[in-house]
């Protein structure tokens, strides 16, 4: 069931992310990424290698979906190779091995920063490949602010409506 699951999460987030989300362009600016969401909620012990697999393969179909060459899959990997060793940072040492990041589960604050490091890292890595250079610095960091701020906001929403 987890796996029907989690492969239900990942075709909606990249059907969203492709068809929806990609278009969106506030200011110039600041794209809503949101298939780092589903990196964000992989429970505590799930296996790195399947963790990984996951995010490397979401990133290669939205990089052939969105004419990014390796930029998404890249981004995705690196947060996924990260996630594990920042939620033991924000969970409790008698915590349940499963335990999935929610706002349930953390509590408001500690998901706050949870997901806010893990969408910057995404951000920051996705808009340093995409650009390749930093001639055009605050470009580059209005697209890594507007667009981190935006995912996050994204999905806190979420959070809160899963939550109800």
């Amino acid at each position: 069931m987890d796996f029907l699951n989690k492969a239900g999460l990942f075709a909606l987030l990249i059907a969203a992310q492709v068809l929806v989300l990609n278009h969106i362009q506030l200011f110039g600016v600041a794209t809503p990424l949101l298939c780092v969401y589903f990196v964000i909620r992989f429970q505590r012990n799930y296996p790195q290698w399947a963790m990984l697999l996951w995010a490397f393969f979401m990133g290669l179909i939205v990089d052939i979906c969105s004419d990014t060459p390796g930029i998404s899959s890249a981004s995705l990997t690196l947060v996924a190779l990260l996630q594990p060793y920042l939620l033991t940072l924000f969970v409790q040492r008698d915590a349940a091995d499963d335990i999935r990041p929610t706002l349930i589960t953390l509590g408001a604050m500690k998901y706050s920063y949870f997901a806010a490091i893990l969408i910057l890292i995404y951000c920051l890595t996705f808009f340093a490949l995409e650009a390749f250079s930093f001639l055009e610095g605050w470009r580059w960091l209005a697209s890594v602010a507007g667009s981190s701020l935006l995912t996050f906001i994204l999905v806190f929403v979420i959070e809160n409506l899963r939550k109800s």
